[in-house]
């Protein structure tokens, strides 16, 4: 195994890497402003400060030095800063920047068009951003499809014909799943869960709930912003976003307890090789398993209600004279939604195998752009049973098509099962699972640190689950979770 560091480097290539990193985090400041704080007005200038910053990047990325300095590398970072060379080098700078002023723009758009419930405003921005992602394919190469060029920029090592394969052994049994928790939840209450929710209650809870798990608030914090994420701005400096309803405590909380989950990732990465791939998370699959793992297997447990549910009683006096017994089943209940961040664990899946299906056939051009909501609609019923009322809960309700992200819907459900296959590792842990059962999960977080964490990229995904848990990515700790949560 590559461990990380101590790291062996020449001068000029130490520096090299430092400024590629200032510059990256500087974009990665002006992209969560974008998403937050700034003024609508200020789309377009900051779509050219962005561009500016990634053709910056790019040039410094596919140097003559760089790919000199790249034998003074450790083996694991030059492994992976070769592999980003490679990559790099095959894509003109104009692309690079074309790609990022689009995609600035294309979330503007994506927004006013979810506003306006209207796919046309959106549509001529998607369909830029699909033909920058066929040229960048064909400039990457590919095995067996275009998609595979884009999936390695999130899951590295991984193919889409594997995915797919993968998809396609569970599919039928997700879908199982799914019909019966939802027939087995259709008599559980959950009006009681609506109630008053003033925003700085959300607020307080989703703060003390984040700290209690180990999120450094001296390191991050919370914003608003139309569709959460996490983002790190620098080695001390990651930040969470939610979203509020205001007779719904739960949606932002469970949004928070997922966005933590990457939060912590970000935070257990050796913060002095954050300029060096050992410093940043080996791929989204990766990191959805953290997110899903703290969202679901942690926040929908009930010893985390347990320590919990007194004090959102506290806060939300409309769940006072309402058991625990009775909000538990409440907060876990399965029902198809239309939208895919509020959908329960036992529908979820199907979410994404839908948007898989659809960017595959995007990309293969065998699906046009002015066709997405028809297909959408169509393949949604099927899998749901009826139709989104409209395109803002159907094709528009994800931000990551505005942003270039085609590519990455797949990792949801590799973390999904990542999730599941880690945490039953972890609780093999007596110190782990005891702590676990008496609502203390620091020891969980530790465990995840170790075996997780402070890895970086040093491992592929499949080798990094391989060493953590015996086995590489296993889809049957996942299924025997969701049928022992909702199929008693």
């Amino acid at each position: 195994m590559d461990e990380p560091g101590p790291f062996r480097y020449n001068g000029l290539m130490q520096d090299l890497l430092q400024e590629i990193s200032l510059l990256s985090s500087a974009s990665a400041t002006l992209d969560w402003d974008q998403e937050t704080y700034a003024p609508s007005q200020s789309v377009a200038h900051r779509a050219k400060q962005l561009a500016y910053l990634q053709g910056r990047i790019h040039k410094l990325q596919t140097s003559g030095a760089f790919r000199d300095g790249l034998a003074s590398l450790d083996p694991a970072n030059q492994r992976e800063l070769t592999h980003r060379y490679e990559r790099a080098t095959k894509l003109p700078q104009e692309l690079v920047e074309r790609d990022s002023e689009t995609s600035s723009l294309a979330k503007a758009a994506w927004s006013e068009a979810r506003e306006k419930n209207e796919f046309s405003t959106f549509a001529p921005h998607l369909t830029k951003l699909l033909e920058i992602a066929r040229v960048k394919a064909d400039h990457w190469g590919f095995e067996d499809e275009p998609y595979d060029a884009l999936l390695a920029e999130y899951e590295r090592g991984a193919k889409t014909r594997e995915v797919a394969a993968l998809f396609d052994s569970i599919d039928t049994e997700l879908a199982q799943i799914a019909a019966a928790a939802v027939e087995a939840s259709s008599s559980i209450p959950v009006d009681f869960l609506h109630g008053p929710a003033p925003l700085h209650a959300q607020q307080t809870l989703n703060l003390e709930v984040a700290e209690s798990l180990g999120f450094d608030f001296s390191q991050g914090r919370i914003d608003t912003t139309a569709h959460p994420f996490c983002t790190t701005l620098g080695p001390a400096d990651v930040r969470l976003t939610t979203r509020y309803e205001d007779h719904d405590f739960a949606s932002s909380l469970f949004g928070v307890m997922h966005e933590t989950g990457h939060g912590l990732y970000e935070q257990g990465l050796p913060a002095s090789d954050f300029h060096l791939p050992s410093g940043h998370a080996v791929s989204l699959g990766i990191h959805e398993s953290q997110s899903r793992l703290w969202e679901n297997h942690v926040g929908r447990s009930r010893p985390f209600w347990e320590k919990w549910y007194p004090r959102a009683q506290e806060l939300f006096p409309h769940l006072q004279g309402i058991s625990l017994d009775a909000f538990l089943p409440a907060v876990n209940r399965a029902a198809y939604s239309a939208i895919r961040v509020e959908a329960d664990e036992a529908t979820y899946d199907l979410h994404i195998l839908l948007r898989f299906k659809l960017e595959r056939a995007l990309l293969a051009g065998e699906l046009e752009v002015a066709d997405v909501p028809a297909a959408w609609n169509e393949s949604f019923e099927k899998l749901f049973g009826f139709r989104p009322k409209n395109d803002t809960e159907g094709c528009l309700q994800d931000i990551h098509w505005s942003m270039g992200g085609l590519g990455y819907f797949a990792t949801y459900s590799l973390g999904n099962i990542n999730s599941a296959q880690l945490f039953e590792a972890a609780q093999k842990d007596p110190e782990v699972s005891s702590a676990f059962a008496k609502g203390d999960f620091l020891p969980l977080l530790a465990w995840m640190q170790k075996n997780i964490h402070r890895h970086g990229s040093t491992l592929f995904p499949q080798d990094l689950m391989e060493q953590a848990t015996g086995s590489k990515t296993d889809p049957a700790p996942y299924l025997k979770h969701l049928r022992s949560r909702f199929i008693r």
